[in-house]
């Protein structure tokens, strides 16, 4: 028996003497991750100064194009037939990116377009007098400016194409897209002679023939639209950030499937999330300094643009549910100086230093 007493007493005393050895551990551990937490929310240091008093708050931010992103998914579902576009390429508004299967469109567009032409052959056997005549040649000059606009967009999608197998000069390309600018042009002009038409005094209504006619018509931009909802194009100038699709694949219209993401490089910005109690000394136009992690030692400079015109939670980092301790912050969007190494998705730490000039402007709200 005190053999067996003399055991146990020394597995007690080894337990013991574990759970102290990881509770210190533990502890220490802590400590560590406490003190490194401190030294990344240190003030940044640059040359002349690095006291305490050159920033007036902090915040954590992420680098994005200076016009925001822009993600873009299909208008309807199809079978992507085409990629036109690789990730750093540069587009143009406009720009087609990616081809879905138009062979139904098509076939629509082709079945409006002959029932236009016998509506139209049956409205031109009816004779009325001169004001109705010059209101039918402004119709009719409608039409062919929107139909001339749709085969110059269906032109530039060729040669764009064509270029990216090297089978079309940069000089076609330059000229269809300007032959695409005169046909938007001319369409607004004789949408505009046609308003002025239809309003001129004593002008008689529309026959059956020419209401017939206009139906017609009214299908045939339908069919074009239903056309147009086979391409994804660009909405501004930008570079391709991302993309998401490949030839062969279904696309849906869905905010969650994005197929390209573009943004405007060439400018950068860092949307920072501030803490509710550091809003009263945020002003727009208050140089920041911003630093990254995978750029180490080095500070880039900004300015703010403008912040936002309400309190939320933030979004940088969330993860799960929202906690009850959780702060609410104000975004603010920076606009960084120069053309800085960062790439958009990058995680940054704002420093906003004091600035006698922007607190004397009244902040501007995005």
């Amino acid at each position: 028996m005190p053999r067996l007493d003399s055991t146990a007493t020394t597995l007690v005393i080894a337990v013991a003497l574990a759970a102290a050895l990881g509770y210190g551990v533990n502890e220490w551990t802590e400590a560590r991750r406490r003190e490194q937490q401190t030294a990344s929310l240190a003030p940044p240091v640059t040359q002349g100064a690095a006291a305490k008093s050159d920033w007036l708050a902090s915040a954590p931010g992420r680098v994005e194009p200076r016009g925001g992103e822009v993600r873009l998914s299909a208008q309807a579902p199809g079978r992507v037939v085409e990629v036109l576009a690789r990730v750093n390429d540069r587009v143009q508004a406009g720009d087609l990116l990616v081809r879905l299967d138009e062979e139904e469109a098509r076939a629509r567009l082709a079945a409006a377009e002959a029932e236009e032409a016998v509506r139209r052959r049956e409205r031109d056997a009816e004779t009325v007098g001169k004001p109705a005549q010059d209101r039918r040649a402004a119709e009719d000059a409608l039409a062919s400016a929107q139909r001339s606009l749709h085969a110059a967009r269906v032109d530039l999608d060729r040669l764009l194409a064509a270029r990216r197998r090297n089978a079309a000069t940069p000089d076609e390309v330059v000229r269809a897209r300007a032959a695409l600018d005169a046909a938007e042009e001319r369409a607004d002009q004789e949408r505009s002679d046609l308003r002025r038409a239809a309003a001129a005094s004593g002008m008689p209504l529309p026959t059956r023939p020419e209401s017939a006619l206009a139906q017609a018509r009214a299908e045939v931009l339908l069919a074009e639209i239903a056309f147009e909802r086979t391409r994804i194009r660009a909405p501004i100038d930008a570079g391709v950030l991302q993309v998401n699709v490949k030839a062969g694949e279904l696309l849906t219209p869905s905010p969650e499937l994005v197929a390209m993401t573009l943004g405007d490089v060439t400018a950068l910005r860092v949307r920072a999330e501030v803490e509710e109690r550091d809003i009263g000394k945020i002003r727009a136009g208050q140089r920041v300094v911003v630093r990254s992690d995978a750029f180490p030692g080095r500070d880039f400079e900004g300015r703010v643009a403008s912040t936002a015109a309400y309190v939320g939670p933030p979004r940088l980092g969330s993860r799960g549910p929202r906690k009850p301790t959780d702060v609410d912050i104000l975004e603010v969007l920076i606009d960084l100086d120069g053309r800085p190494p960062l790439l958009p998705g990058m995680r940054t730490d704002v420093f906003f230093r004091p600035d006698v000039t922007s607190q004397l402007a009244p902040p501007r709200v995005n």
